[in-house]
């Protein structure tokens, strides 16, 4: 039976987290990432990005999309940033450290941006998005530089690996 602990943001009260219940013996682990019966809007489509260490990718997001992100291999370091104008949260800012063996993964909300870096030597990122209408695409979607000092985020590197997006 799939059983999972689930937790609110400290900082930023409409994210969630979940820690999964895991089986584990002598040929590995097993945990279920999500099911029905979680609190989460319909998935539509699922992602995975493959990186290799000191690759920050985003802050990215828009106002429709709901994102369920874990890390499947590896270690990375996720930063949730509440974008919405009318927020008592707006600006603030959270972060976690998913890995492989955790198996812990967050519900980011619409008006939300995310991103993350890969602190070992490679990292699978893999979510699922759920919006109302069409995918937003990466044209269409709100794009925030990752050392914003208006955000004051605290990464643990200075020179990531940036795409020309995210530059």
């Amino acid at each position: 039976m799939f059983s999972y602990q689930s937790q609110i943001s400290d900082v930023l009260k409409d994210v969630k987290i979940f820690t999964p219940d895991k089986f584990t013996d002598y040929r590995g682990t097993m945990w279920t990432y999500w099911e029905e019966s979680m609190d989460t809007p319909p998935q539509k489509i699922s992602k995975f990005t493959h990186s290799r260490k000191n690759v920050l990718r985003g802050l990215h997001g828009d106002n429709e999309t709901w994102k369920h992100i874990t890390c499947v291999y590896g270690v990375f370091y996720l930063v949730v940033v509440d974008y919405r104008k009318d927020s008592p949260t707006y600006l603030k800012w959270d972060s976690w450290t998913l890995d492989d063996k955790n198996c812990k993964s967050v519900l980011v909300p619409p008006g939300f941006l995310n991103g993350h870096l890969c602190l070992s030597d490679e990292c699978v990122f893999h979510y699922t998005q759920s919006y109302p209408n069409q995918y937003v695409d990466y044209q269409d979607q709100i794009t925030e530089k990752w050392n914003d000092p208006m955000l004051k985020i605290n990464w643990p590197i200075n020179n990531p690996i940036l795409s020309e997006r995210d530059k």
